[in-house]
């Protein structure tokens, strides 16, 4: 999937706050990973986790976390792949969500660790873990595990529970953000997790984005909808403000 970038870090400063960017190296098992880190300019607001699309970690989740610094939180945008993961087209990105899907265990555990490396940040605070696609199935895995967590954040996500899953250990609110026309997860599909939640006695809410389809959020992407990710990411703001 091409991307092309609309937020640069020259760009970010001049709109207001200058984002320092560093890697952060940990691991998981025998599996070493690297996260992207991005710092605000003065005292952080909150910190906030970005989990990637399945192509890993690119300059889109980079670029969203500069974004983030920008606006005052500490962005730490997760890897779980691992640094040796070939990614060079659709094959590798089904063969690594395909390895997680089927490994759950392992799957959260890889999150759990991304999560562990960002609260050792010197700047580190309450956390709210937010995805895209197989990163929005990555944080409603987290929510299922009872990840401890200030909020969780679906980005056009698979919304589906596995079989023997539930939201009875979710601690903390859940946004699905989520396009109408989403052909990946569709309307049912958000309705069966909106009841869900509510009869875990989880607070949530859902935004729609009418005629939206999959990938809103993601510059350069067939399904691109300047309109919905607007909306999508003042959406997502007020979610961090209400819960930092």
């Amino acid at each position: 999937m091409t991307r092309i970038l609309k937020l640069t870090p020259a760009l970010l400063a001049l709109i207001g706050g200058t984002a320092l960017a560093d890697p952060l190296p940990y691991s998981q098992g025998d599996r070493s990973f690297e996260a992207y880190v991005a710092t605000p300019e003065g005292a952080s607001r909150g910190t906030v986790l970005l989990v990637h699309d399945w192509d890993g970690l690119t300059d889109h989740e980079r670029a969203q976390a500069d974004a983030l610094a920008a606006d005052g939180y500490l962005a730490v945008a997760l890897d779980l792949f691992g640094t040796d993961a070939v990614l060079e087209g659709i094959d590798d990105y089904r063969r690594e969500t395909g390895a997680l899907y089927g490994d759950r265990a392992e799957f959260r555990a890889r999150i759990a660790a991304g999560a562990e490396a960002a609260a050792g940040l010197e700047q580190a605070t309450d956390m709210v873990i937010a995805g895209y696609c197989f990163g929005g199935a990555a944080v409603l895995e987290a929510a299922r595990a009872g990840l401890d967590m200030a909020g969780f954040v679906s980005f056009h996500g698979g919304l589906g529970t596995p079989d023997g899953q539930d939201y009875s250990a979710t601690p903390a609110p859940v946004m699905v953000l989520h396009g109408s026309a989403d052909p990946v997860s569709g309307m049912a599909d958000l309705a069966s997790l909106m009841d869900e939640l509510q009869e875990a006695g989880v607070p949530h809410e859902a935004r729609i984005f009418g005629g939206a389809r999959h990938s809103f959020t993601v510059p350069g992407s067939r399904d691109f909808d300047e309109s919905a990710n607007a909306g999508a990411q003042a959406a997502f703001r007020a979610f961090l403000s209400a819960r930092f």
